[in-house]
């Protein structure tokens, strides 16, 4: 195997591995800039990705489990609404405790549903969302480089990869170019100033919270039916956290977002090539350390390069109205 084919199949698994993380983000994103603080986005995956494969299995249709995951990880993001925004209670515990409850109730439903040890059963093609082809590819893989480029890291990929990186530019437009953007950033730097204009603060943020739900779905279904072929207890491992992660790194913009999801994503496909390969002057690393690198290098990052990153001023502070 070419040293060209070896860089082209981890883009390819950067992409994919990126996906989750990028969906994430871009979900704490419209939270956090609202003045949300939401350190639920693992249990709003988890939670997701489960009704996803529990809904594919039982209907059979990826579109139903997508569904299925939007419903609840929003159910989740209302929860966490209720608690933080209504009753003005601490974000970070709400957002815990959600983790916390995601991690044991799909564990215990998928146990008294299925009888597999918290998974789902296996999901067939037809309830995933497979990789598609787009038009092109047959009569540019006879182009040598640029052929291969296409096939490989721009086709072949689900629905959803497509649908994660235009939502790049979507929520660029919306917080940038929307009159909805610009009452969202506002609330999350002055929420008293959006009150006295007239605007309501609570139900600004709970559209906030629900805007963090939807994504947060779409994200665990696509490691339900599109990554993977059903749900596996804890199959988040983390993600939702490096993606928060990833927001700081960004300092909660979109586009900046994306690229600190690549990052991540590419450190994870590295860790995932290395496993069982020599590395020079080093030999064989245990497997346990490459996938412990992208967490590693995580906090590396976070501690060395970031730089300074301010959050929204009326971020994880309940609002209360003067009278």
């Amino acid at each position: 195997m070419d040293s060209f084919t070896v860089v082209l199949q981890v883009l390819d698994s950067t992409i994919r591995l990126s996906v989750p993380l990028l969906l994430a983000c871009l979900a704490g994103l419209y939270s956090e800039r609202a003045g949300i603080f939401d350190i639920g986005l693992e249990g709003k995956m988890l939670a997701g990705a489960f009704a996803a494969g529990a809904a594919a299995t039982y209907s059979g249709s990826a579109y139903a489990g997508l569904l299925a995951a939007i419903a609840v990880s929003v159910a989740l993001g209302l929860v966490h609404g209720f608690a933080s925004i209504t009753h003005r209670g601490n974000q970070i515990v709400s957002g815990v405790a959600i983790n916390f409850i995601a991690a044991g109730t799909t564990v215990i439903l998928g146990q008294a549903w299925f009888q597999q040890g918290g998974r789902t059963p296996s999901l067939p093609n037809a309830a995933r969302f497979n990789p598609i082809d787009l038009p092109g590819v047959e009569t540019l893989n006879s182009i040598p480089v640029i052929g291969a480029i296409y096939s490989e890291l721009v086709s072949g990929h689900s629905v959803l990869v497509y649908l994660a990186f235009l939502l790049v530019p979507f929520t660029w437009w919306v917080l940038y170019r929307t009159r909805f953007g610009l009452r969202l950033r506002a609330v999350g730097e002055n929420p008293a100033a959006v009150d006295t204009a007239g605007i309501s603060v609570p139900w600004l943020r709970y559209r906030a919270v629900i805007c963090c739900g939807l994504l947060c779905g779409i994200a665990g279904a696509y490691l339900a039916t599109a990554q993977g072929a059903g749900f596996v207890k804890d199959m988040t491992a983390g993600k939702g956290y490096i993606a928060l992660a990833a927001l700081i790194f960004a300092k909660w913009r979109p586009v900046h977002a994306m690229f600190a999801c690549l990052l991540f994503g590419f450190l994870d496909a590295i860790a995932i090539r290395m496993q069982g390969h020599p590395v020079p002057l080093i030999g064989e690393v245990p497997v346990q350390l490459m996938q412990a690198l992208p967490y590693i290098l995580t906090i590396v990052l976070l501690a060395g390069f970031i730089g300074k990153a301010i959050p929204p001023k009326a971020g994880g502070v309940a609002y209360v109205k003067e009278r």
